[in-house]
């Protein structure tokens, strides 16, 4: 801490080597098929995020205050999945696995700011459910359209700043341990651990991410179910139960598609080997922006009507068309 602060007050040149490499897995033979898999899932991800954006601008009955933060799910999806796919294959892909100082520091913000948002919005869609079992004769006057947007606004502020603070300590090491970073990313724990200097300001903000981004979320989403089964349990019968419980179990599938990975990779810590950390964070990364879509549209009643809908209107359009031309 005592050479971080006195680099503070006095004007010390910082050791920032030209390029980072990155190594991703390790000694795994004909890994690529690995990533033209990933390639895949990416172009589903866009497809399937960019169609759900639609359907809920294209569709004025979905412009509710859940609904608003779906939009902002898939748009954070589809924006996470760019920021990170594009060079990720570009890396292991087409065998380009250097990438420039300043570059990686980008690649990081924008890549943490997507990961980061995605929890977040889980978040806001939990208290969503939360409201409209716990309290639903008041929900349409505490979670509001005004609500909604302000949620989500401060999510945005407070995962930028964040961030910036992140990328901010980091440019305060001298990186002269080696410039391998062990990850499929520029990856903040792989990178602090490259420095020569005292990285204790890094470590203890590292901590402060992992409990931003898994653990308080994820406390808060547990506790948001737990509320929501006591309330259920006093509902009178077994299929009014069943019916609001229904309206939870996109969510929850959400929920376990993104935390599952992440709580067994941060749990075991160093205990789990480099390959299969660097797996399950990769498939936490380019899973749930594939899958989000698919379940809402497969899970989510008015999404499927409105699906339904505007394939009929187009439908009905194209006949419409057709009989003009004829005339």
């Amino acid at each position: 801490m005592d050479s971080f602060n006195s680099a503070l007050g006095k004007n010390i040149t910082f050791v920032r080597p030209a390029n980072f490499i990155i190594q991703g897995f390790i000694g795994i033979p004909n890994i690529k098929y690995y990533y033209v898999f990933l390639c895949f899932v990416y172009i589903v991800s866009v497809l399937g995020n960019t169609v759900v954006m639609a359907v809920i601008y294209l569709d004025h009955n979905l412009r509710t205050p859940k609904y608003i933060a779906v939009f902002n799910l898939a748009f954070v999806d589809l924006l996470g999945s760019s920021a990170l796919m594009p060079k990720l294959l570009d890396i292991f892909l087409f065998n380009h696995p250097y990438i420039s100082y300043n570059d990686c520091f980008a690649f990081f913000f924008f890549s943490y700011i997507c990961l980061t948002m995605q929890v977040f919005n889980l978040v806001a869609l939990s208290y969503d459910r939360l409201i409209a079992i716990m309290d639903p004769l008041h929900y349409h006057v505490k979670v509001t359209h005004r609500f909604m947007l302000s949620l989500i606004a401060s999510f945005w502020v407070l995962v930028i700043t964040v961030d910036l603070v992140a990328v901010g300590l980091l440019t305060r090491l001298s990186i002269c341990r080696s410039v391998v970073i062990n990850s499929y990313f520029c990856d903040h724990g792989q990178i602090y651990r490259l420095a020569c200097n005292d990285y204790t300001p890094s470590y203890v903000y590292g901590v402060f991410l992992v409990a931003l981004i898994l653990w308080f979320p994820l406390i808060f989403i547990v506790l948001s179910y737990v509320c929501i089964g006591y309330a259920l349990s006093k509902v009178a019968t077994a299929q009014e139960r069943y019916k609001a419980f229904r309206t939870c179990t996109a969510h929850l599938s959400l929920v376990a598609i993104y935390f599952i990975p992440l709580v067994i990779t941060f749990t075991a810590g160093s205990a789990i080997h480099p390959n299969a950390r660097i797996l399950n964070l990769s498939l936490a990364s380019v899973f749930p922006p594939m899958l989000n879509p698919i379940i809402y549209v497969l899970q989510t009643q008015e999404i499927k009507a409105s699906v339904k809908k505007l394939l009929k209107v187009r439908k009905e359009t194209k006949m419409k068309v057709k009989k003009v031309i004829i005339k």
